[in-house]
């Protein structure tokens, strides 16, 4: 399925936003409610992430129709990548290891970051390359 590439641009600039607001304070609920908002958009679809149902009400009524479109599943692949690296930073703040929830965090962020300021998905990169190994393994080259 194909999609408007500039909602979930916007969804990596509130994440973003989220992630460093979170990870400067050391607040676990609210890296916790992040990794929530990833799983929503890996799992459930870009049309249950928050962020790009936020785009899609208020934002993309006055935009014109994408240059180029995107397809969905690497930008679930990219959210299903900060979801695990999200959890984990909320995981590592709960027990203790702030060491590990604040670098899970910063890679989330790094990668949300990355999205929404220069329009790299890191999903979108890694994807493929998932994809061409798990081909490799099923068909046993």
């Amino acid at each position: 399925m194909q999609t408007d590439p500039r909602g979930p641009r916007l969804a990596a600039a509130l994440s973003s936003v989220v992630l460093l607001l979170a990870l400067h304070a050391g607040n676990r609920p609210l890296l916790a409610a992040q990794a929530l908002v990833f799983a929503l958009g890996a799992l459930g679809g870009l049309r249950l992430a928050p962020y790009v149902r936020l785009f899609q009400a208020l934002v993309l009524p006055w935009l014109a129709p994408p240059a180029a479109t995107a397809d969905e599943r690497t930008l679930r692949f990219d959210q299903g990548i900060c979801m695990v690296f999200t959890a984990v930073g909320a995981l590592g703040y709960y027990s203790g290891v702030t060491w590990l929830g604040l670098l899970s965090g910063l890679t989330a962020f790094t990668a949300a970051f990355a999205n929404a300021a220069f329009g790299y998905c890191v999903g979108c990169e890694v994807y493929p390359v998932v994809r061409r190994a798990q081909g490799r393994l099923t068909t046993g080259t």
